[in-house]
């Protein structure tokens, strides 16, 4: 049993399974990225990286195919370096941040006037609107971001109030109005 084990699990060079698993892992990453691009409007980045991707996909394929019968260790390696793939390509989508946001955050009217300075100092563009909670007056403040702008945002509201309520919504097209530089950047 164990020199059937042994035997399966050495029918295939070691530097074989590595280049598997590597080119596969970054083959499903680029296709990750590939697809949130075009969605978010970057096409011509989105074709290229789908020509980087089919070049990996024929040969890895390629590769696997190719003795798979006699070495189905290829084919498991080429499953987990999908799997590991799709992980680290997500994992890359959220450091990029690619896109913009819409946050929306409900703020204690008395706070209302500092939190507005503090987010107009930080090179925002924001929208007052009056509102009325349960019990108490509100202000709502409509704000456009980049993606890579979500967490300093965030917490640059809630540190002058904690009690906010934010909301964040990802938004596809921006036009006209107040905002930073991100949009000359964004496409």
């Amino acid at each position: 049993m164990w020199e059937v084990i042994y035997n399966f699990l050495t029918s295939v060079p070691l530097w074989e399974i590595g280049l598997i698993f590597v080119a596969k892992v970054i083959e499903v990453a680029i296709s990750t990225l590939r697809i949130i691009y075009i969605n978010k409007g970057f096409r011509t980045l989105g074709t290229i990286l789908s020509l980087v991707e089919i070049f990996l996909w024929v040969f890895i394929a390629s590769r696997v195919i190719v003795g798979v019968a006699e070495a189905p260790l290829k084919g498991i390696i080429y499953g987990i370096g999908f799997s590991a793939g799709i992980y680290v390509g997500s994992i890359l989508e959220t450091k990029l941040a690619v896109g913009k946001i819409y946050v929306q955050a409900i703020i204690m009217r008395e706070e209302a006037a500092k939190v507005v300075k503090a987010i107009r100092d930080a090179g925002y563009g924001v929208t007052v609107m009056a509102a009325q909670g349960k019990n108490k007056s509100r202000k709502v403040l409509m704000i456009f971001s980049s993606r890579k702008n979500k967490k300093a945002l965030i917490d640059l509201i809630t540190t002058l109030d904690d009690d906010a309520l934010i909301v964040v919504n990802e938004v596809s097209i921006i036009k006209g109005g107040y905002s930073n530089s991100f949009r000359r950047l964004a496409k």
